[in-house]
């Protein structure tokens, strides 16, 4: 059985550090993090509709997200060999691994607009990383296992699935908008707490 109440004291909790921090990033990167880290260090509450992968595409299924859209809560299953291309988020973001693991590659800008990409990273199951306009917001992330899929939890600060973004040609840096919407149509009903207690 998933346990749910998992997914729903992480999103109460979440949810009062945006009101505690409101637009100060720096603060909620940190305070954010380690609840993020908890949140995948167990493996029992993820729905099994929000970790289906597709022969495709990877998927994005929305969680949650806050009423006022100052966060989302997505979990992102990667099919064996699948990736995203180059792109942005313009909101601040943390990703932890809850399945598998993952290679994350960031770029930065050269003097002419060209993006550079840095080191690969390979993010391990439990491991936890942050994204923002100020820190470093352009990268590409992908599936580090050819054998099945990996799952991650990605937390931002706005309704993902409605920003507009973009992905980006790194030799040129030229950009193409997007809005990327959700792979799924419901969300997990989190607010059920009437089997609580019988």
């Amino acid at each position: 059985m998933t346990n749910i109440a998992r997914l729903r004291d992480f999103v109460t909790a979440a949810t009062k550090l945006v009101d505690l921090h409101g637009s100060d990033e720096a603060a909620l990167l940190e305070a954010v993090k380690p609840l993020v880290a908890d949140l995948v260090a167990v493996d029992d509450w993820l729905p099994e509709d929000y970790a289906k992968p597709d022969a495709q595409y990877y998927r994005q299924y929305l969680l949650h997200a806050d009423p006022l859209e100052r966060l989302s809560v997505v979990s992102f299953v990667w099919g064996p060999g699948q990736k995203t291309p180059v792109h942005d988020h313009r909101v601040w973001g943390v990703v932890g691994v809850l399945r598998g693991a993952e290679l994350s590659v960031s770029y930065e800008r050269d003097a002419e607009g060209k993006l550079i990409a840095q080191p690969e990273e390979r993010l391990e199951r439990g491991a936890v990383a942050a994204v923002s306009p100020t820190i470093g917001d352009i990268h590409t992330i992908s599936n580090a296992l050819t054998d099945k899929p990996s799952i991650s939890i990605h937390v931002y600060g706005g309704n993902i699935g409605a920003i507009h973004r973009a992905s980006f040609k790194p030799e040129t840096g030229e950009e193409k908008l997007f809005i990327s919407g959700y792979s799924s149509t419901h969300v997990p009903n989190l607010w059920d707490r009437s089997q609580e207690g019988r």
